[in-house]
């Protein structure tokens, strides 16, 4: 009987998507306080970003 496999179970909304951008030190910088800040990674606060833009364009 073979084994079961071991890790992460998957998810409903998998993140396999990567999306790599060039920013400047300021831009960096801002993003870095923000993280801080909100106590949330870089990519969190990233998502956060693109949903309130996404959600300004809807009004």
């Amino acid at each position: 009987m073979a084994q079961k496999k071991k890790g992460r179970p998957p998810s409903d909304s998998s993140m396999k998507d990567r999306i790599f951008v060039r920013v400047s030190i300021e831009t960096q910088q801002k993003l870095d306080e923000c993280t801080k800040q909100l106590a949330l990674s870089r990519s969190d606060v990233v998502r956060k970003g693109i949903d309130m833009v996404h959600d300004s364009l809807k009004k």
